[in-house]
């Protein structure tokens, strides 16, 4: 009875020998997990992150400096040109420009003035990353234009293949051509920087191309209000300079990801 007991015991004892062994197994693979999870980053490892930027949206308005004070050096001009644009998405913007122009051209042989309005529409893409709560613009556009205008034919000279005496006087005419049309597009590229709050100043360079031109009968469009000087008969390039007001209408917030190099630990 003795030798039973003593073997029962001995039986017990070792089987929690076994059970103590069999519950620290677990715990010293879990801590060896979460010492391996707890692994510092390598040297110039990259951490992701995120940032909230707020966009906002609404609508800017400005006028063309360089058609506005052109009159004050330039006596054969006078024009105005009102330019607009409204953030349709982050990227994308829907822009338009309206104008009135009268410019006086001296050719060789004809002098002309053409007097008339123009209005521009299309949109622009802006490709300038901004920071956080920047609101920089560097865009590419394509626009269509339309012009409605009337031709003044001033004076025209006669060619004279033998001028001996010299140069025939010019003739003064004095007539005017009205409901002439030219309609074109254009790749308008620019940019606007933000100097104080909610104001901007631009600048920007098209590059234009006649679809249509209504001419007088006897000469051509020598210019063509809203296209400028035409070259070639065709092509054109205009550049402005504007200062504009940004009116805010609502706002948006995105998340923007960030990522950040740490630097090895000296």
């Amino acid at each position: 009875m003795k030798h039973t007991l003593k073997s029962f015991f001995s039986i017990c004892l070792l089987f929690s020998m076994f059970l103590a062994e069999a519950q620290e197994t677990p715990t010293v693979k879990k801590e060896t997990a979460e010492k391996k999870t707890v692994q510092k980053p390598e040297a110039n490892e990259t951490v992701k992150d995120s940032l909230v930027k707020t966009d906002r949206y609404g609508l800017r308005v400005g006028v063309d400096l360089f058609k506005l004070t052109r009159a004050f050096y330039d006596k054969n001009y006078k024009g105005i040109e009102f330019v607009a644009d409204w953030r349709l998405t982050k990227k994308y913007y829907i822009a338009a420009e309206l104008g009135f122009e009268d410019k006086t051209t001296e050719d060789d042989r004809l002098n002309t003035t053409a007097t008339g309005t123009y209005i521009k529409g299309g949109f622009d893409y802006n490709f300038y990353e901004n920071w956080l709560d920047m609101e920089n613009l560097i865009t590419i556009g394509l626009r269509g234009g339309f012009s409605a205008f009337s031709q003044d034919l001033n004076s025209y000279k006669i060619y004279n293949p033998n001028p001996y005496w010299g140069e025939l006087p010019p003739v003064e005419v004095n007539q005017k051509y009205n409901g002439l049309s030219a309609a074109w597009l254009e790749v308008a590229l620019g940019l606007k920087a933000k100097v104080f709050n909610n104001v901007f100043v631009g600048f920007g360079v098209q590059l234009k191309l006649l679809a249509m031109n209504n001419k007088p009968s006897g000469f051509d469009n020598l210019y063509i209000p809203g296209f400028n000087r035409t070259y070639d008969g065709s092509f054109g390039v205009g550049f402005n300079y504007t200062v504009s007001y940004f009116i805010p209408i609502y706002k948006k917030k995105t998340i923007v990801p960030a990522l950040i190099n740490e630097s090895p630990k000296k």
